[in-house]
């Protein structure tokens, strides 16, 4: 048997590879829990309308894409996204920002995986994502083997962290000779019934395409569509709700460390497979969260849809709506809106007379504001919603290779 570099061995090197064992009794109660949560999320989202179960899934897919290349540490123009997001799903975002070939690729790679979950996952389906992933043919300034696997004509696809001169190496993939016969393998086995219940199988195609590594670069964004792939054929949905990327990105640390575990321990899959499965929940606890914030959103430009504003103020408004991060003041107001201060200041006083502003309580030196409540109202969606532009927030950098 070969090992890895000082002696490590990888579960790829193992005999008994690619046979997964798990616990399945002890992975029932997360199991049973995530699929209840995936019950009533889907559930509430039923009773709502066509349009805001739209909005939901795009801002869900917008987190999915921006979160996805934050968890290698590229940022990408949330704006962009969103943009490129809406035009493709054909729902009415407001004013679209401009995309560029990048964004364009990422967000292509992740609707298809989502939206077309159902196809037959093929090796050229995986080499046009990753051409869509690097439409230049490279990363930075390293020409890459695009929409091929890796003929590792440099050396051995390794995932390292540190400085050139003494970097540390947390995995090494198999040798680029091995991958049509391993990928062949692998794919068999993702388009075949294989009696894996359905969150099982999306947790070990995470780690199973993350493991072979087959690309140059971007095998970690690959991975996770994947792993999106065979989530959107457990929720038997043509939308998507939740973001896993977002919530792997908020424990970004954890999910290299657990993969580093997993890939150099045995086939006893255990650990890795309670973590997707606490991750997963996580993810869509938090989409219920997002939900309020679309429904709270929707309720808001209903009650007042039929109020004169100015482009200005429905910017300002919107980017309140989203979660304004820290106090709003007539100086952000101008910056943002880019007018002078007297025009905010006029913007603003127009806004508190019509009861849609207030000024915010213990505001310090500088007085601040905040949008006044607007009360529930008894239909929870509808498709009347004013499509007011919607801007969001986010992104944030380790290693894609």
């Amino acid at each position: 048997m070969k090992h890895g570099e000082y002696g490590t061995t990888y579960i790829w090197q193992r005999p008994d590879w690619p046979v997964w064992r798990y616990d399945l009794r002890r992975l029932a109660g997360p199991l049973a829990e995530v699929s209840q949560l995936q019950g009533r999320l889907l559930g509430r989202l039923s009773d709502v309308g066509m349009v805001l179960r739209s909005e939901a899934s795009l801002v869900a897919l917008t987190d999915d894409v921006v979160k996805t290349s934050a968890i290698e540490g590229e940022q990408l123009d949330v704006a962009s996204v969103r943009s490129s997001v809406a035009r493709r799903l054909g729902v009415d975002a407001g004013a679209l920002a401009p995309v560029d070939r990048h964004v364009e690729g990422v967000v292509a790679m992740v609707l298809d995986a989502t939206l077309d979950a159902h196809a037959t996952l093929t090796a050229e389906r995986l080499q046009a994502w990753h051409t869509a992933l690097f439409p230049t043919g490279y990363s930075n300034l390293t020409r890459l083997r695009v929409g091929a696997w890796r003929d590792d004509a440099t050396g051995p696809m390794q995932v390292v962290s540190g400085p050139m001169h003494r970097h540390k190496v947390h995995y090494e993939a198999p040798p680029a000779v091995c991958l049509d016969v391993e990928m062949t393998r692998f794919l068999e086995w993702a388009n075949a019934d294989t009696g894996e219940p359905a969150l099982i199988k999306a947790a070990l195609a995470h780690l199973w395409f993350v493991t072979l590594h087959p690309f140059d670069d971007g095998n970690g964004r690959m991975a996770r569509a994947v792993g999106d792939l065979f989530l959107a054929r457990a929720d038997d949905s043509p939308q998507r709700f939740y973001s896993l990327s977002a919530e792997i990105q908020r424990r970004r640390s954890a999910y290299y460390d657990v993969l580093e575990r997993t890939q150099k321990g045995s086939l006893e899959v255990d650990e890795w497979l309670t973590w997707f499965l606490a991750t997963l929940r996580d993810a869509i606890a938090a989409a219920q969260v997002s939900l309020d914030g679309v429904l709270a959103k929707a309720r808001f430009w209903r009650h007042w849809a039929s109020t004169p504003m100015n482009p200005r103020q429905v910017k300002l408004v919107n980017r309140l709506l989203d979660g304004f991060e820290g106090k709003l003041t007539s100086g952000k107001w101008a910056a943002i809106a880019k007018s002078s201060t007297d025009t905010a200041l006029r913007d603003i006083n127009e806004l508190i007379a019509l009861g849609m502003l207030r000024r915010a309580e213990g505001g310090g030196r500088s007085t601040s504001y905040e949008l006044a409540p607007v009360e529930p109202d008894q239909v929870p969606g509808t498709e009347s919603v004013d499509r007011r532009t919607k801007p969001m927030a986010h992104p944030t950098r380790p290693i894609d290779r």
